[in-house]
């Protein structure tokens, strides 16, 4: 199992002055084992401890995410850790998830507040030029009655 760049940080840090706690006691903690807290331990020393993202969080679609942050809610806390572990994930995921999940929400009404704004102005422009229009074509429908009106009264000018 792979774990991220920041779960990797937060354990080493536990192990490192100031804390200085055990290897043993941390990797417990994590659910890891004292040999992976090691290597993590000599890779950072090294400078190349690097972030791969973990297998339970890459590639993840959307509903995937809602469905394991939903879940999530329904475990209780005692066997959480063991779910977590199946699933390959952290608690710091569902966390993740769940801020991505407010996000793509927010942007969703953002976006869409935005194109109504769009369509009301488009609208509002062509409810206008359809008025100038139809005044357009009232006034050009008066003078033509006018024209006939008058041709009628007065007769054709153009047989004179």
């Amino acid at each position: 199992m792979r774990y991220s760049l920041g779960f990797k940080e937060t354990q080493l840090k536990k192990v490192l002055p100031p804390l200085n706690r055990s290897i043993r006691e941390v990797a417990q903690e994590a659910g890891v084992s004292d040999q992976t807290l090691r290597n993590w331990l000599s890779k950072a020393k090294e400078g190349t401890l690097e972030n791969r993202e973990t297998v339970g969080s890459a590639g993840r679609s959307p509903r995937e995410k809602l469905n394991l942050v939903i879940e999530a809610r329904s475990i209780p806390e005692n066997s959480k850790g063991k779910w977590l572990r199946e699933k390959g994930l952290h608690t710091e995921h569902i966390t993740q998830y769940e801020q991505e999940l407010r996000d793509m929400v927010e942007n969703k009404n953002h976006d869409e507040k935005q194109e109504k704004k769009k369509l009301i102005l488009a609208n509002k422009q062509l409810k206008k030029e359809l008025a100038k229009k139809e005044k357009a074509l009232a006034e050009m429908a008066a003078l033509y009655t006018l024209k006939k009106k008058a041709e009628a009264l007065w007769g054709d000018d153009e047989d004179d």
